[in-house]
């Protein structure tokens, strides 16, 4: 059984998953189809900048996160200006940092979906004479559900298993910043290997129902298109 501390923690965890998911949602979906659709030479320096979270060590963007954000850094220097509250060590920073490290994991599903729309079906909404905004939510995401699906659900399940990243930005601070692989980290970390295992089958067990479900979800999508 879990602890009350490893339920807090994990409570934490699903907690910053959902916002993080939510965010993209709203954030990387508009993104994605800015990137179908630009033909600004800037397009693919962001699709870059995007991307760079899959190949960057976790440690390297919280770093820098951590710097930008911090008390010396230009945009914690503007927050302190404005009389806000520093990112840093707080659960917004940890939203923060998680929404940056799984923006790719929502863009790209998302963006290859929209990639393999093409053209026709804008036309035939276009001579329909619907609105650009019609176009997008009557035509474009229905038909990009299986992107959308994949985006959200492999977004969701990378935010739970961070950890360089969090732990740069947001520490490790019970009932705020820690995560359950921060918790794991500390178990491990204590010679807690009871401790450690209990929550590593947990994460196991949900990675293994994540992939699962995608994969089921994936195949009946490739049947109906059959």
């Amino acid at each position: 059984m879990l602890t009350p501390t490893e339920l807090q923690t994990l409570a934490l965890t699903l907690k910053v998953a959902t916002l993080t998911t939510v965010i993209l949602w709203v954030v990387g979906i508009p993104l994605a189809w800015w990137l179908t659709r630009s033909r600004s030479w800037v397009q693919r320096p962001v699709a870059a900048v995007i991307a760079l979270p899959l190949v960057l060590p976790p440690s390297v963007l919280g770093f820098y996160l951590l710097v930008l954000l911090g008390p010396n850094g230009p945009i914690g220097q503007t927050m302190q200006s404005l009389g806000l509250e520093l990112l840093p060590f707080t659960f917004k920073g940890l939203v923060v940092a998680s929404v940056l490290y799984s923006l790719p994991f929502m863009v790209q599903p998302v963006h290859n979906a929209m990639m393999a729309l093409g053209e026709r079906p804008l036309e035939v909404a276009a001579t329909l004479r619907a609105s650009p905004w019609d176009t997008f939510f009557t035509v474009v995401l229905p038909l990009c559900k299986p992107g959308l699906v994949t985006g959200t659900i492999m977004s969701f399940a990378h935010t739970v298993g961070e950890f360089g990243v969090v732990l740069m930005v947001g520490g490790n601070i019970p009932g705020v910043t820690r995560v359950v692989s921060v918790q794991m980290y500390d178990h491990v970390e204590a010679l807690e290997y009871h401790e450690a295992h209990r929550l590593a089958a947990v994460m196991l067990i949900f990675s293994f129902a994540v992939l699962l479900a995608l994969h089921s979800y994936q195949q009946t999508q490739t049947k109906h298109q059959k």
